[in-house]
């Protein structure tokens, strides 16, 4: 019996031996590469500017035990060889499936490290390489697919000013939000100085940074101020690159009933202007006392932007919400669109402030009595 034991011990320490022996004895079985491209079709053409994706497919890499296999996808500038990509990424699946669906901003960005400018079109070399763990296939075949950029950027959730030209300086903790104003348009009023400045969708060290170039964003870099402390607006806009910037000279109360301006509201930063202690008294008519106003914006020496009510008429606002208050533009006349003081102000001496900042819900203005 005991030599019967032994054999078995015997036999089992031989097996251990030869499996652990030879390292070729846990390896899996081998791989071969990619060989067939199905979709997309060869110099397929995609315009970014919608919003749609793409679905690249492939065939199965065979395997000589057919086990699992992960894919990755390879993407290179035209005249590359794809053996140093400039960008790879594993297929849907985490890399399991036979397909990777990229949308359309993610192959814009793509495009980006193809030095493939926005606006323009260019061709981008794609690939599939195998892989059983550590080691990878070769690239045996390959297809071009042809994309337009869009000239604009992703629109992202919030926008900040910094710099040394700026309010804030270039410290991204003090720096000053943009005003979303529409789908893709992000606006400030501020000053700027001589200095640097730029525009970042975040204040972290992730964030995407922007300068402007004759009139146009461009990502990275930042922009020489052309300002000596002048109260500027400026206005981005994703959707196509564009940046409009103005000097805004003054911004004037004007009074309705007597056709005049009443008095100019200094710049005092952060986007709000304000004029105290200014002696304000209605106009007396034959109905009542008259108190209608509204303000104007002096841009670049002579254009004019009026801002209003949302009504074209109003009462007094003696017990009248935050709404009331708000500005939007309208047009110039005389009458329509005016706000009226609150009855607190007639022959009264009143600060009157002007907030066009992101710190508020819409542009407004507050009026107050001493």
């Amino acid at each position: 019996m005991k030599n019967i034991y032994k054999s078995i011990l015997l036999l089992l320490a031989v097996t251990l031996a030869v499996s652990c022996d030879d390292e070729n004895t846990f390896s899996i079985g081998d791989v071969n590469p990619v060989t067939d491209l199905y979709s997309p079709s060869d110099n397929a053409f995609y315009d970014l500017e919608a919003n749609s994706s793409v679905v690249f497919e492939w065939a199965a890499a065979a395997t000589t035990d057919n086990g699992v296999v992960l894919y990755e996808v390879y993407f290179d500038v035209e005249s590359g060889d794809l053996s140093d990509p400039i960008y790879k990424t594993a297929s849907d699946g985490n890399g399991y499936s036979r397909s990777l669906t990229l949308t359309f901003s993610e192959l814009n960005k793509i495009a980006g490290l193809a030095n493939i400018g926005r606006g323009a079109s260019g061709k981008l070399k794609w690939s599939v390489v195998a892989t059983r763990g550590v080691d990878e296939t070769s690239v045996q075949t390959s297809r071009l697919i042809e994309v337009q950029r869009p000239s604009g950027f992703p629109v992202p959730g919030e926008v900040f000013l910094a710099g040394t030209a700026t309010e804030t300086g270039d410290d991204m903790a003090n720096a000053r939000a943009f005003k979303k104003t529409g789908e893709s348009t992000f606006e400030i009023y501020t000053t700027l100085s001589s200095g640097e400045y730029f525009v970042a969708d975040g204040k972290d060290g992730e964030a995407q940074t922007y300068s402007i170039v004759e009139g146009k964003m461009k990502e990275g870099g930042t922009t020489t101020s052309a300002y000596s402390g002048e109260t500027v607006r400026l206005i981005l806009d994703f959707s196509n690159g564009n940046v409009q910037m103005d000097v805004v000279n003054k911004v004037e109360l004007y009074f309705s009933p007597s056709d005049e301006y009443l008095f100019e509201l200094p710049y005092v930063g952060n986007g709000t202007w304000k004029a105290e202690n200014q002696s304000i008294e209605f106009q007396q008519e034959s109905w009542g006392r008259d108190e209608r106003y509204k303000f104007r914006f002096t841009f670049n020496t002579d254009e004019f932007n009026w801002y209003g009510s949302a009504n074209s008429d109003n009462s007094r606002p003696d017990n009248a919400g935050d709404e009331f208050w708000y500005m939007y533009p309208v047009n110039d006349s005389r009458w329509d669109y005016a706000f009226k003081f609150a009855s607190a102000v007639d022959n009264s001496v009143s600060d009157v402030s002007v907030m066009f900042n992101a710190s508020v819900p819409e542009y407004t203005h507050v009026v107050t009595p001493k």
